[in-house]
């Protein structure tokens, strides 16, 4: 999770990926925000993140993220 956090704060510093649970639905990440993600967290966990992934319910919050990226490693 630590590593997520970094990958995180290194794109908006300012917000407190612990306690934020709406990263979408506030629009604090936007499009770009997410294609950076994604390919960061492609590359850090070694997982593939797909199309079908890409829904706001697994980037609203970094719980959510963290728990995206477990199942991927488990299914790998």
């Amino acid at each position: 999770m630590e590593e997520l956090l970094e990958i995180l704060g290194e794109l908006h510093p300012d917000v407190d990926y612990e306690v934020e649970e709406a990263l979408i639905d506030d629009k604090i990440l936007d499009s770009f925000d997410i294609v950076s993600l994604i390919a960061e967290i492609n590359d850090t966990f070694d997982v593939a993140i797909t199309a079908k992934d890409i829904v706001p319910e697994n980037f609203n919050s970094a719980k959510a993220l963290y728990a995206l990226i477990q199942r991927l490693e488990e299914e790998a």
